[in-house]
């Protein structure tokens, strides 16, 4: 009776799991794979089957990407083992048998890990903005180059515009799921594009998680990033941004684009091909 008790009387921030608000707060994966399978397609006029998610955390993209079919095959690589086990024990067991067989999660450095070489590689959410030199980058983004096919694709995103420069806060309420999402640039180093954020999540009961997440950074810009990739061996980098909605916001289509638009704040894909 005493632990009933005890739990319900615990906060929303108590009972609440970081790795689920995180999925509902900045995540949309059936878009991003039917993104990436439809602009692969467009590039290469076929169909990706094997898929390499980079940073994979939660593996999410890689499960929706195994629930395209019988014939889709996924790998996830990160180096945190808790949140790989979270992945496996709350999404990859949540899968049909089957497509759980086609899912492989490696605890691994994405510089030194070995797998078959993919169709399309990804690396989203910003993670590859750990490294903080050219070289490092550069480094990094050669290994995602001889990880892919002779007709592979490589994919990651971007984010920028003067208010990706600002020491701020950024608020969403996800009022269906009763708590605001809430973005903080709390560091900014102009001379470096040294950037620490932090993730906190408020509650609809006053409560809160504080720093449920933070990254330390470098705010890499859209030519830094094409340059590299072609250094690494892509013999193409391509900037897709955003369309507008007829409100001036962003309409989830994004569309190769050589200049972008003078935003204050944008979130871009680049996409590399051999």
């Amino acid at each position: 009776m005493r632990a009933k008790s005890a739990n319900k009387h615990q906060t929303m921030a108590e009972k609440a799991d970081i790795h689920e608000l995180y999925e509902l707060s900045v995540q949309n994966v059936e878009n991003e794979v039917e993104f990436m399978q439809a602009t692969f397609k467009s590039l290469t006029g076929r169909t990706a089957y094997l898929f390499r998610e980079d940073f994979c955390g939660t593996a999410s993209a890689s499960c929706q990407w195994v629930r395209q079919g019988r014939d889709y095959q996924a790998i996830g690589v990160d180096i945190e083992p808790s949140v790989l086990e979270w992945g496996r024990k709350h999404r990859v067991s949540k899968l049909d048998t089957e497509d759980q067989a086609r899912i492989s999660l490696i605890e691994s450095d994405v510089m030194t890990v070995e797998t078959p070489k993919v169709d399309l590689l990804a690396a989203f959410n910003f993670s590859y903005f750990i490294f903080n030199t050219r070289d490092s980058l550069r480094a990094y983004f050669k290994c995602a180059y001889e990880a892919t096919k002779d007709d592979g694709v490589f994919f990651c995103d971007m984010f920028g515009g003067p208010e990706a420069q600002e020491e701020t806060r950024e608020k969403t309420k996800h009022k269906k799921h009763g708590f605001t999402y809430i973005w903080h640039q709390a560091k900014f180093h102009p001379v470096t594009n040294f950037i620490r954020c932090h993730i906190h999540f408020k509650f609809k009961d006053g409560s809160k998680i504080r720093k449920a997440f933070t990254y330390e950074w470098r705010l890499w810009s859209a030519p830094e990033l094409r340059e590299l990739l072609l250094e690494a061996g892509f013999g193409k980098a391509t900037v897709y941004w955003e369309g507008e909605d007829e409100d001036g916001d962003g309409n989830g289509e994004f569309t190769p684009d050589e200049k972008g638009a003078a935003d204050l704040a944008w979130i871009a894909y680049i996409i590399a091909e051999k």
